[in-house]
C-alpha cells in the first residue's frame, strides 16, 4: 500500500513537471511534408534539418535523406519563418502535415485514469513512466500464477528495467520456448509501450477464450519488456516531447544520448549510424555501452536456448521488418522470415483493411547498424522481427489515444501470425 501510495504522489509530481515542461512548446509549432526532388533540394534539406532547431520525424537522420523521399520535419515556430524563406529561396515546396501539434501534444497527455482497474479505457491512454510502473505492480498481484516481475537491470538514471514475465497456468511444463517482446527502445514512439501494456492485458483477459492466445501461451513464455527506455520515455513526458535517445552524458560533449537501437553489436557503427555524440543515430562509445542495451544483451544471453522469437516494437511508418538491417546481405532463413512477415501483412490488410510493407530493413528503409534485432538473430534467435506500428506520418508519433486499439490490433494480428507459425517449427513442450 506505501507502495502505491508513492506511485500515486510520483504520479501527480509528473502531471506537474509535464505542465512544466509543455511551457517549451508553442501553438506555431508544426509538421512539414518535403518531398525535394534533386540532389540539391537535398542538400537544403539536409542544412534545414540539421542546422535550424528543427527535429526530424522521418528519416531519422540527416543522412538518410534521399531525392524523391518524403521528409517529416518537426518545425518549432520560433524557428517556422527562418524555414519558409530558406525553403522558398532554393525553390523547396513543403506541405503542412500537422498544424496543431500542441492540441495532440496536450491530446495525448490527457489522462483522467491511472487506476488499471478502471476498465479497457485504461488502455486506450498514454500513461506516465510512474503509471507504467504502478500497473506493473498492480497487474502481477492480482495475476500471481500468471506474471513474475523480473528486474534485469538498470538505465543511466538509475531507473528500473522490469520484465514480465507471461505465462499459462501451469506447474508441469519446464522445456516452454519463449518470445521476447520490447517496446519503447526509442523514447517518442509512444505507442510503442502502450501496446506492450495492452498486450499483457489482452493476453489475460482473453486467454480462456481466443484459441489463438492460449496456443500461443500453452506453448511459449512470453517476455515483456514495456520500456526499454525509460529515461527517455519520462523525458518526452516532462520536458521534449520529440526526445528519441536515452539520456546518458558524456563529459567531452554537450549533446545527451544514445541511440539504443545503434547501440548493440550487429556491425556496430558502421554506415548508418553515427559516432557524433549530437546525432540522433549516435552508435554510442562501444557496443553495450549503454545500461538499457547491456541489460537486454545480457538476459538474452542468458535465455539465448529458450526465446525463439525476439519482436521489438516501434514507430511509425507500417512497417514489418527482419534482418538485415546492419548489412545489406539476405538472412541465412531469409525467405522463410519473409513468408512470416507477408502472412502478417496480408492478414492485417484483410481484417483493418491497412497496408504494412515488409522485408528485410537494410533493402525495405535503410542500413541501421547496432540495431537490437539483427544482434539478437545473430545470437541465435533466428525468428527476430522489428514492427514498426501506426501510422505513415499523418500524426506520426503523436497518434490520438482514439487510435490506440486500432494499431493494437493490427499489431497483435502479426504478433499472433507469427507466434504461431514459430511454433509450427519448434518442439512442443513437454
Amino acid at each position: 500500500m506505501q507502495f502505491l501510495l508513492i506511485l500515486g504522489v510520483l504520479g501527480v509530481l509528473a502531471q506537474w513537471y509535464w505542465v512544466a515542461g509543455s511551457l517549451n512548446t508553442n501553438n506555431d509549432d508544426q509538421v512539414f511534408s518535403i518531398t525535394p526532388k534533386t540532389q540539391a533540394e537535398v542538400d537544403v534539406v539536409k542544412n534545414v534539418s540539421s542546422q535550424y532547431e528543427t527535429v526530424l520525424w522521418s528519416p531519422a537522420a540527416p543522412e538518410f535523406i534521399r531525392e524523391g523521399a518524403e521528409v517529416h520535419l518537426f518545425v518549432p515556430g520560433n524557428s517556422s519563418q527562418a524555414v519558409r524563406e530558406l525553403l522558398r529561396t532554393h525553390g523547396v515546396t513543403h506541405a503542412v502535415l500537422l498544424a496543431n501539434t500542441k492540441e495532440l501534444i496536450e491530446m495525448q497527455t490527457r489522462n483522467a485514469s491511472t487506476d488499471p482497474r478502471s476498465g479497457a479505457s485504461y488502455y486506450e491512454k498514454y500513461h506516465t513512466l510512474e503509471d507504467i510502473y504502478h500497473w506493473l505492480n498492480k497487474t502481477a498481484m492480482e495475476n500471481p500464477d500468471r506474471i513474475k516481475v523480473i528486474l534485469i537491470g538498470s538505465s543511466f538514471e538509475k531507473r528500473p528495467l522490469y520484465v514480465v514475465k507471461l505465462s499459462a497456468i501451469s506447474t508441469t511444463i519446464t522445456n516452454k520456448k519463449a518470445i521476447w517482446l520490447d517496446c519503447g527502445i526509442h523514447a517518442r514512439e509512444w505507442i510503442a509501450p502502450a501496446f506492450c501494456l495492452w498486450f499483457v492485458q489482452y493476453s489475460l483477459s482473453f486467454y480462456e477464450t481466443n484459441r489463438d492466445i492460449a496456443r500461443i501461451l500453452d506453448n511459449m513464455d512470453v517476455y515483456v519488456l514495456p520500456v526499454m527506455n525509460p529515461d527517455g520515455y519520462k523525458y518526452t513526458w516532462t520536458m521534449d516531447r520529440m526526445w528519441r535517445k536515452n539520456r546518458s552524458i558524456r563529459e567531452d560533449s554537450r549533446c545527451a544520448g544514445v541511440d539504443l537501437n545503434r547501440n548493440f553489436d550487429a556491425n556496430w557503427c558502421t554506415e548508418g549510424a553515427s559516432h557524433d555524440p549530437c546525432s540522433e543515430i549516435f552508435c554510442g562509445e562501444f557496443p553495450e555501452s549503454e545500461p538499457e542495451a547491456s541489460a537486454v544483451a545480457s538476459f538474452l544471453r542468458r535465455h539465448k536456448e529458450t526465446v525463439a522469437l525476439y519482436v521489438s516494437i516501434h514507430s511509425y511508418s507500417q512497417m514489418l521488418l527482419f534482418p538485415y538491417s546492419c548489412t545489406r546481405d539476405l538472412a541465412e532463413n531469409h525467405a522463410e522470415l519473409l513468408l512470416m512477415a507477408k502472412e502478417a501483412a496480408l492478414k492485417i490488410k484483410r481484417y483493418y483493411r491497412n497496408v504494412y510493407k515488409y522485408g528485410a530493413g537494410a533493402e525495405t528503409i535503410y542500413l541501421a547498424p547496432g540495431g537490437s534485432d539483427d544482434w539478437a538473430y545473430k545470437l541465435g534467435i533466428k525468428y527476430s522481427f522489428t514492427f514498426e506500428l501506426q501510422d505513415r506520418g499523418q500524426y506520426g508519433f503523436l497518434l490520438p489515444p482514439s487510435e490506440i486499439p486500432r494499431a493494437c490490433k493490427e499489431a497483435l494480428v502479426a504478433l499472433k501470425t507469427i507466434a504461431l507459425r514459430v511454433i509450427e517449427k519448434i518442439p512442443p513442450p513437454a
